[in-house]
């Protein structure tokens, strides 16, 4: 119910309405702005598919195939899937604080960074990390549709590839162009029609897995070195839900008297539900099959009728995946003060990810490099994850979206010289600690050396940025409540 005298929306009840400013089919006309309690709408179990359809992806296939190549069993290889999925609950609880505040993730971050803190870690984080995984998603994509057109054209020329590129990438991007209600109404069909493509390719690899492999004993791992391999895969699964800390992106229009325990569900059971299921068929697939190119060799297991389907599938979830990357990005560089509008951000984006793919597949073997550049990313995204959520349980997920609209030199979120040096501090400390534990082919830090290798990275991170931020902005913090309230500090 609409509240006559202030234009709110008073009830707990879900809105089912779209309004003209977010509306399926249009393109959605708020950025990074403030989303008012009278445009709010939405159901907390929409996020399910919005989450779900991101994440039936063939990257997860290829990360659950990755722990039988590390030397896992099929059980600790599950287990380890299992595990570094788990930080789905976390981009769950990240969530909750879209409906609070009415802005997207990246300008909540300002009470944790500043206004020119909060600029570098979007531009960083946020963007530069964001369409890097743009460009390796729709390089999977066009890879899976070279393969698919080579099926009836053996001798692929350039102009078609290029052509296959523009045409994934026009396909993403759009929805992304589109917005928030457009993708929500998209998510449900692509979700569904992704999930029954993939339980008919779990039925044919389960007719050939090995459920009792067992590593060959010239690469099979016990005691201490058991587990720095098991850290490794637990790492490089964790690093995937935790570059979802911009989840609020999309649960901000969902009114704000929205069921907090609803939105965590619905958002860590879309991520978690499907990238275990996926990561368990890439496990199982790589009891019988060479996992280091998965695309070729999962054809062995397949009947020729639907290699095909696979394929498409493959296309299908990159552009589902990009379309979430793609709408982040482009609210990143809004709050990083780009003066555009969210629109032409993402078009933006969709040129830098579509000239940074073009190079890696048709100039050099850039993208070797920057899966393991990826992989340091890890360092960065762990703390500012763990500051985010440590800042939503001292507010008490209390943000006033309109305050943190304010980036004004001397406002609220100005703090010292537009830092706020807890959340820069923190940010920084838990990151070069979190350095120091990576393990991967590029860079292996002191302390996974003095610890065979075994990489805690994505568990150091957010415990050491979260606990030094805690430390660093308690007392500032009471002092900014205290003060919001009327109440002398």
């Amino acid at each position: 119910m609409e509240d006559s005298r202030t234009g709110t929306i008073s009830s707990a009840e879900p809105v089912d309405f779209e309004p003209a400013t977010d509306r399926a089919g249009r393109i959605e006309t708020h950025g990074a702005d403030y989303i008012p309690d009278a445009e709010r709408h939405g159901h907390p179990r929409s996020l399910f598919a919005v989450w779900a359809a991101s994440n039936v992806t063939y990257l997860n296939i290829i990360l659950g195939g990755t722990m039988i190549l590390l030397g896992l069993n099929v059980w600790q290889s599950l287990a380890v899937v299992v595990a570094g999925n788990l930080f789905w609950i976390l981009a769950g609880y990240v969530s909750i604080s879209g409906p609070a505040a009415g802005t997207p993730s990246e300008v909540i971050t300002r009470v944790m960074f500043g206004i020119r803190g909060n600029r570098v870690v979007n531009l960083t984080i946020g963007w530069l990390v964001g369409v890097a995984y743009e460009a390796i998603n729709l390089s999977v994509g066009a890879l899976a549709g070279f393969a698919l057109i080579e099926r009836w054209d053996p001798k692929l020329s350039f102009g078609i590839k290029l052509a296959v590129v523009l045409i994934i990438a026009v396909v993403t991007f759009t929805i992304s162009v589109y917005g928030h209600a457009t993708i929500v109404k998209l998510s449900g069909p692509f979700t569904w029609v992704l999930s029954a493509c993939i339980v008919v390719l779990a039925i044919f690899i389960f007719q050939h897995a090995n459920f009792g492999y067992e590593t060959p004993a010239k690469y099979a791992t016990h005691g201490w070195a058991l587990w720095a391999v098991a850290a490794i895969g637990f790492t490089i699964i964790a690093s995937s839900p935790l570059s979802w800390g911009s989840s609020a992106d999309f649960s901000r229009y969902l009114p704000r008297t929205a069921s907090r325990a609803g939105i965590i569900w619905w958002t860590a059971m879309g991520g978690f539900i499907p990238s275990v299921a996926l990561g368990a068929l890439g496990v199982f697939a790589g009891t019988v099959v060479d996992m280091t190119d998965p695309q070729s060799s999962l054809k062995a297991l397949l009947p020729g009728w639907f290699y095909p389907i696979f394929l498409l599938v493959i296309i299908v979830g990159s552009v589902t995946n990009n379309v979430l990357t793609a709408y982040s990005t482009g609210l990143a560089l809004l709050a990083a003060g780009i003066p555009w509008k969210r629109s032409r951000t993402v078009i933006f984006d969709a040129a830098i990810a579509v000239a940074i793919t073009c190079y890696g597949l048709f100039i050099s073997n850039f993208f070797d490099s920057l899966n393991n550049i990826l992989e340091l990313t890890v360092p960065l995204l762990g703390p500012a994850l763990g500051i985010y959520i440590v800042d939503m349980i001292l507010r008490k997920n209390d943000y006033d979206g309109r305050k943190l609209q304010d980036d004004a030199r001397g406002g609220a979120m100005w703090f010292s010289g537009g830092f706020k040096p807890a959340g820069v501090v923190a940010l920084l400390v838990g990151a070069a600690v979190a350095l120091l534990c990576v393990d991967t082919d590029v860079y292996v830090g002191p302390i996974a050396t003095a610890l065979d290798g075994a990489d805690f990275s994505a568990i150091v991170g957010p415990i050491i940025g979260g606990v030094l931020y805690a430390v660093m902005s308690k007392s500032r913090m009471r002092k900014e409540l205290f003060a919001d309230a009327g109440i002398p500090a």
